[in-house]
């Protein structure tokens, strides 16, 4: 990232309409990598004053409970994050269209809202990015999808870009694509915990204590990313390494195969990028009802 984008970013004033796990992970991210001082950034959602005190202490960044108001921080965002519930977005984002300017970049980090819904809401005003980022985020390791619509200028993509580098990596991709990569790293994060857990499960009921099961399953999970990222081998190639015949690998991985390990996550993931179009196709027909 340039010197250059790094001090546009700066300048901006950034207002996450949501104040969920999610717009925590990305201002956070903004916030660690000192890209945007905290006072520049404005969270609100619609009662939760604890919430927001609790982010004010946390973090620094600005919110009702601060004194202004939450027109204030929308109107004067140079880039407002949608990041409030599915079920609330329709008439969350219908309310502040007499808020919103063509010069504000609105970033949408709802599952399944599409681009075209978001304009229609807010009256064809602004540039829109749909953008899927995942928690990992919080920590500096996310994987974002990102998509733009024709008003999207070259510098707020590049400015867009910056922001999610800035929590990890990022892939710019057709907005048709969006759903496939709620399925897969969007939703992602939470099937390796599902793993996870259910491997510390095992290691407990074979006598390991829980602490020294939690131990070993999280460096072994850590250490197999690590490898594939390190090797640049594919995971197949790296699997295979491990598995000498008949030996207690291939025992293990040909009892997951029998169990349609495989096919279990595959409908998995496409589970979860087909309840993203379900999402957003709910929130569309609000708009239209």
């Amino acid at each position: 990232m340039t010197l250059l984008t790094q001090a546009g970013i700066a300048s901006l004033q950034i207002c996450f309409y949501g104040a969920g796990s999610m717009a925590e992970a990305i201002a956070r991210g903004l916030i660690n990598k000192k890209l945007v001082e905290p006072n520049r950034i404005s969270m609100l959602n619609r009662q939760n004053e604890e919430r927001l005190n609790e982010l004010n202490e946390r973090y620094g960044v600005q919110t009702i409970v601060q004194g202004s108001s939450n027109e204030a921080y929308l109107r004067e965002a140079d880039i407002i994050f949608l990041a409030m519930k599915p079920k609330d977005a329709a008439a969350a984002i219908a309310s502040i269209q007499p808020l919103v300017s063509p010069k504000q970049l609105i970033i949408s980090v709802i599952a399944g809202l599409s681009i075209n819904a978001i304009e229609k809401l807010l009256g064809g005003k602004g540039a829109v990015v749909r953008a899927m980022p995942n928690t990992s985020s919080t920590i500096g390791l996310g994987a974002t999808g990102i998509s733009y619509s024709d008003n999207v200028t070259p510098q707020q993509r590049t400015i867009t870009e910056a922001i999610f580098s800035s929590v990890g990596i990022n892939a710019v991709v057709d907005e048709s694509l969006q759903q496939a990569v709620t399925g897969v790293s969007g939703s992602g994060p939470a099937y390796v915990y599902f793993f996870m857990e259910s491997m510390i499960a095992s290691a407990i009921e074979l006598g390991i204590s829980e602490a020294s099961a939690k131990e070993l399953v999280v460096q072994t999970v850590l250490g197999a990313a690590e490898m594939i990222r390190y090797t640049g081998e594919e995971p197949a190639e790296l699997r295979r390494k491990v598995t000498s015949p008949n030996g207690t690998t291939h025992a293990a991985i040909e009892l997951m195969r029998e169990n349609q390990f495989l096919e279990t996550v595959n409908k998995g993931v496409k589970r979860s990028a087909e309840r993203a179009g379900e999402l957003g196709a709910e929130i569309e027909r609000s708009i239209t009802e």
